[in-house]
């Protein structure tokens, strides 16, 4: 990145036929690189072209492709959608080739964090109790039992319990149980029956849904007790019984659920969500990096950090299977890969369909490029392990697990995966929680912080004006997820955000 913070536009690298602007430049204004200026207005997060680019030549940002020139192209000129179009991501696959793991704690050496020690079960960051539904049909009843604790004085006389989520949903019915999208949802509901952020689970279904309790528990050897217990409406005898009855369950599990305290815990208790929405063009120059930066601290700690979202990181995937600690699980993600190029294709879609509108406002042209800024919050830790959706994540250090971009479905699957903290960066301003799992929203710009500041935990703002490293950036990150996983409030949490964010990925056939 060009060091100059004066200057109107940054190098992000030298081999880079086009630069970023670090705020609106006026037509005429210099940019500050080479002399260059600009011949149209760039709007701030946009493209400028540092030399001329006949039509029909790749342009480079990150030093890597990311698309292809549609006309002709003059110094000065504004890079975006009018003259510059997706071309197919062909970089080199090379596997396993940067996988050296340095900078590592010495086990007696690594940070901690306040917890809740779940046993086998793992290090909890909050302490709720679930309403988890099989079906949407159980939706309602769940959101009663859930608004009778929350609102109506359930929780009183409780003092460590963080609230009742209800977790409804709008899939469990028509649909077969041997096809891959009951398989996501099942693995998403046992993720999160599992989960150590909760203290306590109640799974609510119809009845004669297709997605049936009994095989649930069955296959993924769930028991119930104490503090996981089941019921059906219908078994019950309808709405009002039913909720009578979750209420009375509910109140038995509390006593155990408030008992329990947070205590020192080791940061490979610490599974991290890495996610970003609503990006923009500093998406890759500031929060991402600086998160990944974070993500690399954590895993020296001893933690996990778990990317995702597939579909965001085509094109830059030779960045990560170069990190793969072997071949196969390079091979593994370009699987995964070859499997979303033809659920695309036979839907009727690409892979190109992102960026969202958003993206390209904020200056965002192709998947290429937004992938290339999207891959660094994964910052430059060996790759671990490549997880299917919402797997268990089981190996610590740096991971990836298969998920669509759409964030929801995105985090669900994450947080179904053990993640018990949320990091998300944003450039045009996302809003989203994941109860159970406390979100930290990290802004690309000042700008857009200060504007939206009772939404957003840090501004990253700072290293595209020159006021802050990537480095300093990420450490900030760092002590705020522990400081959070320690219990400090995260805004969504403070104005009580989350419960909306439970969206297991649809895929398949709804007869």
């Amino acid at each position: 990145m060009s060091a100059d913070a004066s200057t109107a536009a940054i190098l992000l690298n030298p081999a880079d036929t086009v630069a970023v602007a670090r705020r609106r430049i006026a037509a005429g204004e210099d940019t500050g690189i080479a002399g260059i200026v600009a011949q149209q207005a760039i709007p701030r997060g946009h493209k400028v072209a540092l030399r001329p680019i006949a039509a029909g030549t790749e342009l480079r940002k990150f030093g890597q492709v990311i698309g292809i020139a549609t006309q002709d192209i003059q110094p000065g000129d504004h890079v975006h959608l009018q003259n510059l179009a997706m071309s197919e991501a062909h970089a080199e696959h090379q596997f396993s080739t940067d996988i050296a793991e340095t900078g590592m704690i010495p086990a007696d050496q690594q940070r901690s964090f306040m917890g809740y020690d779940r046993g086998a079960g793992g290090v909890g960051t909050r302490n709720f109790i679930g309403v988890l539904t099989t079906v949407n049909c159980s939706a309602t009843v769940s959101r009663y039992v859930a608004d009778h604790f929350n609102r109506m004085g359930g929780l009183d006389g409780t003092s460590h319990v963080d609230g009742v989520v209800a977790l409804t949903h709008g899939l469990g019915c028509a649909v077969s149980n041997k096809s891959e999208g009951y398989r996501y949802l099942t693995r998403v509901i046992q993720g999160y029956a599992r989960h150590p952020n909760f203290g306590g689970i109640l799974m609510v279904g119809l009845g004669c849904e297709t997605n049936q309790i009994q095989p649930i528990l069955e296959h993924y050897k769930l028991e119930e007790g104490e503090r996981f217990r089941t019921l059906t409406i219908q078994h019950m005898g309808g709405t009002r019984k039913t909720i009578d009855a979750a209420c009375g369950m509910i109140r038995e599990m509390l006593p155990s659920v408030d008992q329990a305290r947070r205590t020192r815990q080791p940061l490979s208790g610490l599974k991290v969500a890495l996610e970003c929405g609503g990006s923009d063009g500093y998406s890759g120059i500031t929060a991402n990096p600086a998160l990944g930066h974070a993500s690399d601290l954590i895993v020296r700690n001893g933690g996990t950090s778990c990317l995702a979202e597939t579909p965001e990181i085509y094109g830059a995937e030779h960045l990560l299977t170069r990190r793969a600690v072997e071949p196969a699980i390079a091979q593994k993600l370009m699987d995964r890969i070859d499997w979303w190029r033809d659920y695309t294709s036979r839907n009727g879609a690409e892979l190109n369909n992102n960026p969202s509108y958003g993206n390209k406002q904020g200056g965002l042209t192709t998947i290429l490029e937004k992938s290339l800024g999207a891959v660094a919050k994964g910052g430059s830790m060996p790759l671990k392990a490549v997880y299917e959706y919402a797997e268990i994540i089981d190996k610590p250090g740096f991971v990836f697990m298969d998920t669509p971009g759409y964030d929801p479905v995105a985090v669900t699957g994450q947080v179904a995966g053990g993640c018990n903290v949320v990091c998300f960066t944003t450039g045009r301003g996302s809003v989203s929680g994941w109860k159970p799992a406390p979100t930290i929203k990290i802004a690309t710009n000042t700008e857009m912080y200060e504007h939206m500041r009772e939404d957003m935990d840090i501004d990253t703002g700072g290293i595209a004006t020159g006021s802050e490293s990537i480095e300093s950036a990420g450490e900030k990150i760092f002590e705020q997820i522990i400081a959070v996983a320690s219990g400090e409030k995260t805004v969504s949490e403070t104005y009580d955000y989350g419960d909306n964010e439970f969206v297991p990925w649809q895929v398949g056939a709804i007869t």
